[in-house]
Protein backbone atom coordinates (compact mmCIF):
# COMPACT_ATOMS: atom_id res chain seq x y z
CA UNK A 1 0.00 0.00 0.00
CA UNK A 2 1.35 3.07 -0.69
CA UNK A 3 1.61 6.05 1.85
CA UNK A 4 -0.69 8.45 0.32
CA UNK A 5 -3.44 5.40 0.27
CA UNK A 6 -2.67 4.65 4.17
CA UNK A 7 -5.11 6.32 7.13
CA UNK A 8 -4.07 8.94 9.02
CA UNK A 9 -4.04 6.09 11.89
CA UNK A 10 -1.31 4.36 10.15
CA UNK A 11 0.61 7.41 9.21
CA UNK A 12 1.22 8.68 12.60
CA UNK A 13 2.58 5.44 13.53
CA UNK A 14 4.39 4.25 10.53
CA UNK A 15 4.84 7.62 8.24
CA UNK A 16 8.50 8.53 7.62
CA UNK A 17 9.69 5.74 9.89
CA UNK A 18 12.16 3.07 9.42
CA UNK A 19 13.95 0.76 11.44
CA UNK A 20 17.67 2.21 12.19
CA UNK A 21 19.98 0.95 9.29
CA UNK A 22 22.99 0.03 11.97
CA UNK A 23 21.05 -1.62 15.01
CA UNK A 24 17.45 -2.47 13.52
CA UNK A 25 16.13 -0.33 16.75
CA UNK A 26 12.28 -0.14 15.65
CA UNK A 27 12.14 3.80 17.32
CA UNK A 28 14.22 6.07 15.58
CA UNK A 29 17.39 7.03 17.68
CA UNK A 30 18.39 10.05 19.42
CA UNK A 31 21.42 11.24 17.35
CA UNK A 32 22.37 13.30 20.22
CA UNK A 33 25.85 14.83 18.10
CA UNK A 34 26.41 18.01 17.07
CA UNK A 35 29.02 17.62 14.76
CA UNK A 36 29.51 14.40 12.18
CA UNK A 37 32.91 12.92 10.70
CA UNK A 38 33.95 13.26 6.80
CA UNK A 39 35.74 11.20 5.00
CA UNK A 40 37.27 14.07 3.03
CA UNK A 41 36.83 17.81 3.04
CA UNK A 42 33.39 18.11 1.94
CA UNK A 43 32.54 14.28 1.56
CA UNK A 44 30.33 12.82 4.46
CA UNK A 45 27.18 10.93 4.87
CA UNK A 46 24.51 13.38 4.55
CA UNK A 47 25.05 15.43 7.71
CA UNK A 48 27.70 17.72 8.70
CA UNK A 49 26.56 19.64 11.71
CA UNK A 50 23.33 19.26 13.45
CA UNK A 51 22.09 23.09 13.20
CA UNK A 52 22.25 22.42 9.68
CA UNK A 53 20.23 18.96 9.61
CA UNK A 54 20.24 15.87 12.16
CA UNK A 55 18.85 12.28 11.56
CA UNK A 56 16.60 12.52 14.26
CA UNK A 57 14.94 15.80 13.03
CA UNK A 58 14.87 14.62 8.96
CA UNK A 59 12.46 11.76 10.06
CA UNK A 60 10.69 14.25 12.10
CA UNK A 61 10.14 16.43 9.08
CA UNK A 62 9.45 14.06 6.95
CA UNK A 63 6.56 12.51 8.99
CA UNK A 64 4.99 15.83 9.68
CA UNK A 65 5.44 16.41 5.49
CA UNK A 66 3.38 13.21 5.13
CA UNK A 67 0.64 14.03 8.14
CA UNK A 68 0.00 17.49 5.97
CA UNK A 69 -0.27 16.18 2.74
CA UNK A 70 2.79 17.84 1.91
CA UNK A 71 6.08 17.80 0.24
CA UNK A 72 8.58 19.23 2.84
CA UNK A 73 8.38 19.95 6.43
CA UNK A 74 10.90 22.44 8.78
CA UNK A 75 10.88 21.98 12.36
CA UNK A 76 12.62 24.87 14.59
CA UNK A 77 12.80 25.65 18.11
CA UNK A 78 8.88 27.50 18.80
CA UNK A 79 6.21 28.09 16.76
CA UNK A 80 6.96 32.23 16.82
CA UNK A 81 10.80 31.37 15.33
CA UNK A 82 8.76 29.23 12.30
CA UNK A 83 6.69 32.47 12.24
CA UNK A 84 9.64 34.81 12.03
CA UNK A 85 11.10 32.72 9.25
CA UNK A 86 8.34 33.34 6.99
CA UNK A 87 8.55 36.71 7.97
CA UNK A 88 12.16 36.66 6.55
CA UNK A 89 11.24 35.92 3.49
CA UNK A 90 10.50 39.59 2.91
CA UNK A 91 12.12 42.68 3.30
CA UNK A 92 11.82 46.29 4.47
CA UNK A 93 8.73 48.43 2.61
CA UNK A 94 6.93 44.68 1.56
CA UNK A 95 3.05 44.65 2.97
CA UNK A 96 1.24 41.38 4.85
CA UNK A 97 -2.23 40.87 5.41
CA UNK A 98 -3.31 39.26 8.95
CA UNK A 99 -6.82 38.29 10.34
CA UNK A 100 -7.78 40.48 13.21
CA UNK A 101 -7.66 37.77 15.74
CA UNK A 102 -4.28 35.62 16.18
CA UNK A 103 -2.61 34.06 19.26
CA UNK A 104 -1.04 38.01 21.07
CA UNK A 105 2.38 36.01 20.69
CA UNK A 106 2.22 36.13 17.08
CA UNK A 107 0.38 39.81 17.13
CA UNK A 108 4.09 40.99 19.12
CA UNK A 109 6.21 39.68 16.89
CA UNK A 110 4.31 41.51 13.66
CA UNK A 111 3.21 44.34 15.07
CA UNK A 112 6.68 45.22 17.77
CA UNK A 113 9.36 43.40 16.04
CA UNK A 114 8.50 42.88 12.37
CA UNK A 115 7.21 46.73 11.69
CA UNK A 116 10.81 47.90 12.98
CA UNK A 117 12.20 45.90 10.31
CA UNK A 118 10.56 47.64 7.93
CA UNK A 119 7.78 45.22 7.42
CA UNK A 120 3.78 46.56 7.02
CA UNK A 121 0.62 45.03 8.47
CA UNK A 122 -3.29 45.28 8.06
CA UNK A 123 -4.87 43.13 10.65
CA UNK A 124 -8.73 42.72 9.33
CA UNK A 125 -11.75 40.17 9.48
CA UNK A 126 -10.76 37.99 6.61
CA UNK A 127 -14.82 37.03 6.33
CA UNK A 128 -15.09 39.99 4.50
CA UNK A 129 -13.95 39.43 0.87
CA UNK A 130 -14.28 42.84 -0.25
CA UNK A 131 -12.44 44.47 2.69
CA UNK A 132 -9.80 41.93 1.98
CA UNK A 133 -9.57 42.67 -1.79
CA UNK A 134 -9.37 46.81 -1.00
CA UNK A 135 -6.58 45.70 1.21
CA UNK A 136 -4.37 44.35 -1.18
CA UNK A 137 -1.42 46.72 -2.29
CA UNK A 138 1.14 46.74 -4.82
CA UNK A 139 3.66 45.58 -2.23
CA UNK A 140 1.40 43.01 -0.43
CA UNK A 141 3.59 39.43 -0.45
CA UNK A 142 1.44 37.58 2.20
CA UNK A 143 -1.93 36.51 3.86
CA UNK A 144 -0.93 35.04 6.99
CA UNK A 145 -4.18 33.74 9.01
CA UNK A 146 -5.54 31.27 11.54
CA UNK A 147 -8.33 28.79 11.37
CA UNK A 148 -10.16 28.23 14.02
CA UNK A 149 -8.90 31.75 15.69
CA UNK A 150 -7.24 31.90 18.99
CA UNK A 151 -9.00 32.99 21.10
CA UNK A 152 -12.31 33.55 19.58
CA UNK A 153 -12.82 30.36 17.46
CA UNK A 154 -13.59 32.32 14.34
CA UNK A 155 -13.90 30.14 11.01
CA UNK A 156 -12.23 31.28 7.57
CA UNK A 157 -12.59 30.20 4.28
CA UNK A 158 -9.36 28.65 3.12
CA UNK A 159 -9.85 28.15 -0.27
CA UNK A 160 -11.23 31.33 -1.13
CA UNK A 161 -8.18 33.23 0.70
CA UNK A 162 -5.92 30.95 -0.67
CA UNK A 163 -7.59 31.54 -3.92
CA UNK A 164 -7.37 35.21 -3.59
CA UNK A 165 -3.68 35.30 -2.65
CA UNK A 166 -2.71 33.16 -6.13
CA UNK A 167 -4.97 35.54 -8.01
CA UNK A 168 -2.82 38.22 -6.79
CA UNK A 169 0.23 36.14 -6.98
CA UNK A 170 0.30 36.22 -3.01
CA UNK A 171 1.56 33.27 -0.42
CA UNK A 172 -0.70 32.64 1.83
CA UNK A 173 0.43 30.66 5.52
CA UNK A 174 -2.35 29.04 7.61
CA UNK A 175 -1.47 28.19 11.56
CA UNK A 176 -3.24 24.90 12.04
CA UNK A 177 -2.16 24.90 15.42
CA UNK A 178 -5.77 24.47 16.99
CA UNK A 179 -7.21 21.70 14.47
CA UNK A 180 -3.37 19.69 14.23
CA UNK A 181 -3.29 17.72 10.48
CA UNK A 182 -5.86 15.32 12.13
CA UNK A 183 -8.80 17.45 11.66
CA UNK A 184 -7.25 19.86 8.46
CA UNK A 185 -5.59 19.87 6.03
CA UNK A 186 -5.25 23.70 4.45
CA UNK A 187 -2.36 22.55 1.58
CA UNK A 188 -4.92 20.49 0.05
CA UNK A 189 -7.21 23.40 0.44
CA UNK A 190 -4.70 25.55 -1.67
CA UNK A 191 -2.91 27.20 0.89
CA UNK A 192 1.34 27.21 0.52
CA UNK A 193 2.32 27.06 4.31
CA UNK A 194 1.09 25.71 7.42
CA UNK A 195 2.62 26.55 10.33
CA UNK A 196 1.99 24.66 13.91
CA UNK A 197 3.19 24.98 17.36
CA UNK A 198 4.20 21.83 17.96
CA UNK A 199 4.02 22.35 21.53
CA UNK A 200 0.42 22.10 21.15
CA UNK A 201 -1.72 19.26 20.17
CA UNK A 202 1.06 17.52 17.80
CA UNK A 203 3.44 16.81 20.68
CA UNK A 204 0.67 16.80 23.10
CA UNK A 205 2.44 16.24 26.17
CA UNK A 206 2.96 19.71 27.80
CA UNK A 207 7.19 19.00 27.60
CA UNK A 208 8.48 20.23 24.41
CA UNK A 209 8.61 23.83 22.51
CA UNK A 210 8.81 23.37 18.84
CA UNK A 211 7.45 24.78 15.94
CA UNK A 212 7.17 23.61 12.09
CA UNK A 213 6.33 24.72 8.76
CA UNK A 214 4.58 22.38 6.33
CA UNK A 215 4.11 22.93 2.03
CA UNK A 216 4.20 21.96 -0.89
CA UNK A 217 7.41 23.26 -2.74
CA UNK A 218 6.93 25.02 -6.07
CA UNK A 219 9.25 27.79 -8.13
CA UNK A 220 9.31 31.75 -6.76
CA UNK A 221 10.50 34.57 -7.74
CA UNK A 222 14.03 35.35 -6.62
CA UNK A 223 14.10 37.99 -3.59
CA UNK A 224 14.82 41.21 -4.02
CA UNK A 225 17.67 41.58 -1.83
CA UNK A 226 20.70 41.35 -3.58
CA UNK A 227 22.56 38.32 -3.59
CA UNK A 228 26.55 39.97 -4.35
CA UNK A 229 28.58 36.91 -4.56
CA UNK A 230 27.82 35.56 -7.67
CA UNK A 231 28.88 31.88 -6.69
CA UNK A 232 25.89 32.12 -4.10
CA UNK A 233 22.65 31.96 -6.01
CA UNK A 234 19.33 33.05 -4.16
CA UNK A 235 16.99 29.80 -3.62
CA UNK A 236 14.73 29.41 -6.04
CA UNK A 237 12.07 27.73 -4.61
CA UNK A 238 10.01 27.83 -1.29
CA UNK A 239 11.33 25.14 0.48
CA UNK A 240 14.89 26.07 -0.54
CA UNK A 241 14.53 29.55 0.76
CA UNK A 242 12.75 28.34 3.91
CA UNK A 243 15.77 25.23 4.45
CA UNK A 244 18.28 28.03 4.08
CA UNK A 245 16.62 30.42 6.56
CA UNK A 246 16.30 27.31 8.78
CA UNK A 247 20.22 26.93 8.65
CA UNK A 248 21.25 30.33 8.85
CA UNK A 249 18.93 32.00 11.26
CA UNK A 250 19.82 28.41 13.68
CA UNK A 251 16.77 28.74 15.25
CA UNK A 252 16.15 24.82 15.37
CA UNK A 253 15.51 22.12 17.65
CA UNK A 254 17.34 19.41 19.60
CA UNK A 255 17.70 16.01 18.89
CA UNK A 256 15.86 15.06 21.75
CA UNK A 257 12.77 17.26 21.50
CA UNK A 258 13.00 15.99 18.21
CA UNK A 259 12.25 12.29 19.21
CA UNK A 260 10.02 12.99 22.18
CA UNK A 261 7.86 15.16 19.70
CA UNK A 262 8.14 12.09 17.17
CA UNK A 263 6.93 9.57 20.44
CA UNK A 264 3.87 12.15 21.22
CA UNK A 265 2.60 11.83 17.12
CA UNK A 266 2.09 7.87 17.81
CA UNK A 267 -0.94 8.95 19.65
CA UNK A 268 -2.17 12.00 17.80
CA UNK A 269 -5.25 10.61 15.95
CA UNK A 270 -6.68 8.89 19.53
CA UNK A 271 -5.97 11.90 21.10
CA UNK A 272 -7.52 14.02 19.01
CA UNK A 273 -10.60 12.37 19.07
CA UNK A 274 -10.85 12.15 22.71
CA UNK A 275 -10.07 16.05 22.98
CA UNK A 276 -13.19 16.54 20.53
CA UNK A 277 -15.53 14.06 22.38
CA UNK A 278 -14.54 15.68 25.52
CA UNK A 279 -14.71 19.04 24.06
CA UNK A 280 -18.41 18.94 22.74
CA UNK A 281 -19.37 17.27 26.03
CA UNK A 282 -18.51 20.67 27.96
CA UNK A 283 -19.79 22.90 25.69
CA UNK A 284 -23.04 21.22 25.77
CA UNK A 285 -22.76 21.62 29.79
CA UNK A 286 -21.08 25.32 29.49
CA UNK A 287 -24.08 25.62 26.94
CA UNK A 288 -27.14 24.80 29.36
CA UNK A 289 -25.50 26.25 32.91
CA UNK A 290 -26.91 29.56 34.16
CA UNK A 291 -24.06 31.57 34.83
CA UNK A 292 -22.40 31.14 31.67
CA UNK A 293 -23.24 34.08 28.99
CA UNK A 294 -22.32 32.28 25.73
CA UNK A 295 -20.74 29.38 24.86
CA UNK A 296 -18.06 30.02 21.73
CA UNK A 297 -17.35 26.41 19.92
CA UNK A 298 -17.52 25.55 16.07
CA UNK A 299 -18.91 22.10 17.16
CA UNK A 300 -22.08 23.86 18.25
CA UNK A 301 -24.96 24.76 15.42
CA UNK A 302 -24.58 28.29 17.21
CA UNK A 303 -21.70 29.03 15.82
CA UNK A 304 -21.82 31.33 13.00
CA UNK A 305 -18.78 29.25 11.04
CA UNK A 306 -20.53 26.11 12.09
CA UNK A 307 -21.63 25.22 8.54
CA UNK A 308 -17.91 26.23 7.15
CA UNK A 309 -15.92 24.39 9.49
CA UNK A 310 -18.11 21.35 8.77
CA UNK A 311 -17.26 21.45 5.51
CA UNK A 312 -13.86 22.25 5.85
CA UNK A 313 -12.24 19.93 8.70
CA UNK A 314 -12.91 16.44 9.38
CA UNK A 315 -13.74 17.40 13.42
CA UNK A 316 -14.42 20.41 15.80
CA UNK A 317 -11.64 20.05 18.16
CA UNK A 318 -10.88 20.13 22.13
CA UNK A 319 -10.83 24.17 22.02
CA UNK A 320 -13.28 26.49 23.06
CA UNK A 321 -13.78 29.86 24.75
CA UNK A 322 -16.77 31.10 27.12
CA UNK A 323 -17.99 34.44 29.04
CA UNK A 324 -18.90 34.14 32.46
CA UNK A 325 -21.80 36.22 33.63
CA UNK A 326 -20.42 39.00 35.44
CA UNK A 327 -17.30 40.64 34.98
CA UNK A 328 -13.31 40.49 35.65
CA UNK A 329 -13.51 39.29 39.64
CA UNK A 330 -16.17 36.90 38.77
CA UNK A 331 -13.85 35.05 35.99
CA UNK A 332 -11.30 35.24 38.44
CA UNK A 333 -13.07 33.43 41.24
CA UNK A 334 -14.31 30.90 38.88
CA UNK A 335 -10.60 30.31 37.62
CA UNK A 336 -9.21 30.02 41.28
CA UNK A 337 -11.60 27.51 42.58
CA UNK A 338 -10.99 25.10 39.83
CA UNK A 339 -9.74 21.46 41.13
CA UNK A 340 -8.90 19.43 37.86
CA UNK A 341 -8.52 21.97 34.99
CA UNK A 342 -4.98 23.64 35.61
CA UNK A 343 -4.81 27.81 34.88
CA UNK A 344 -1.76 27.82 32.93
CA UNK A 345 -0.45 29.06 29.19
CA UNK A 346 -0.79 26.68 26.56
CA UNK A 347 -2.77 24.21 24.89
CA UNK A 348 -3.10 20.87 23.32
CA UNK A 349 -1.54 19.13 26.12
CA UNK A 350 -3.49 15.53 27.47
CA UNK A 351 -4.27 17.23 30.56
CA UNK A 352 -7.20 20.01 30.26
CA UNK A 353 -6.20 23.59 30.99
CA UNK A 354 -8.00 26.67 31.34
CA UNK A 355 -7.16 30.25 30.99
CA UNK A 356 -7.75 34.30 30.81
CA UNK A 357 -6.42 35.84 27.73
CA UNK A 358 -6.88 38.76 28.12
CA UNK A 359 -4.33 38.74 31.51
CA UNK A 360 -2.41 35.72 30.30
CA UNK A 361 -2.42 34.68 26.36
CA UNK A 362 -3.65 37.84 24.69
CA UNK A 363 -1.99 40.95 27.24
CA UNK A 364 0.08 41.50 24.58
CA UNK A 365 -2.73 43.11 22.61
CA UNK A 366 -3.83 46.51 23.30
CA UNK A 367 -6.51 46.57 25.47
CA UNK A 368 -8.70 48.46 23.09
CA UNK A 369 -8.33 46.51 20.29
CA UNK A 370 -8.59 43.26 22.36
CA UNK A 371 -12.35 44.77 23.07
CA UNK A 372 -12.65 45.36 19.51
CA UNK A 373 -12.06 41.63 18.57
CA UNK A 374 -14.12 40.40 21.45
CA UNK A 375 -11.45 39.73 24.06
CA UNK A 376 -13.57 40.98 27.51
CA UNK A 377 -12.50 40.25 30.81
CA UNK A 378 -15.14 37.21 31.56
CA UNK A 379 -13.51 35.65 28.49
CA UNK A 380 -12.23 32.11 29.37
CA UNK A 381 -10.31 29.39 27.44
CA UNK A 382 -10.41 26.05 27.65
CA UNK A 383 -8.54 23.51 26.45
CA UNK A 384 -9.93 19.91 26.93
CA UNK A 385 -8.17 17.15 27.64
CA UNK A 386 -8.21 13.60 27.44
CA UNK A 387 -9.29 12.86 31.14
CA UNK A 388 -13.19 11.56 31.95
CA UNK A 389 -15.49 13.79 30.25
CA UNK A 390 -18.02 13.61 33.78
CA UNK A 391 -15.30 14.81 35.82
CA UNK A 392 -14.26 17.44 33.66
CA UNK A 393 -18.15 18.78 33.95
CA UNK A 394 -17.98 17.96 37.36
CA UNK A 395 -15.39 20.27 38.10
CA UNK A 396 -16.22 23.10 36.20
CA UNK A 397 -19.61 23.00 37.63
CA UNK A 398 -18.29 23.11 41.17
CA UNK A 399 -16.49 26.38 40.33
CA UNK A 400 -18.90 28.00 38.43
CA UNK A 401 -21.15 27.41 41.57
CA UNK A 402 -19.33 29.47 43.45
CA UNK A 403 -20.04 33.11 41.42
Amino acid sequence: MSADAQSFETKVIHAGIEPDPLSGAVMTPIYQTSTYAQSSPGEHKGYEYSRTDNPTRTVLQTQLAELEQGTHALVFSSGLAATDAVLNLFQSGDHIIAGDDLYGGTYRLFEKVATYRGLEFDFIDLNNEGLLREKIKSNTKLIWFETPTNPMLNIFDIAKIASIAKEHGLLSVVDNTFMSPFFQNPLTLGADIVMHSMTKYINGHSDVVMGCLILKDREIKAPRTTWRDPNFAAPRTLYSRLKFLQNAVGATPGPFDCWLVLRGIKTLAVRMERHAQNALRVAHFLQDHPTVERVIYPGLPSHPGHDLASRQMRGFGGMMTFFTKGGLDQARTFLENLKLFTLAESLGGVESLIEHPAIMTHASIPAELRREIGIHDNLIRVSAGIENADDLIADLDQALAKI
